[in-house]
């Protein structure tokens, strides 16, 4: 069981890397960005991350509009 810290609030999640736990969480819908630990990391490598104990993750969903 790991502990992280995504978008401001505090799980806990089995899943053994990064795209799964935002996958459970529908965080990633349409167009979205993830930083782990201060550091943007591309979408193509979320599925091969490790999950860590203590991970700092932010989600940002892009929204259209005029």
């Amino acid at each position: 069981m790991y502990n992280l810290k995504i978008n401001g609030e505090q799980i806990q999640t089995e899943q053994t890397t990064v795209k799964p736990v935002l996958d459970d969480l529908n965080l990633t819908q349409g167009r979205y960005a993830v930083e782990i630990n201060g550091d943007l990391i591309p979408k193509s490598e979320l599925a091969a991350m490790p999950t860590q104990e203590g991970m700092v993750i932010e989600v940002v969903q892009a929204v259209g509009g005029g």
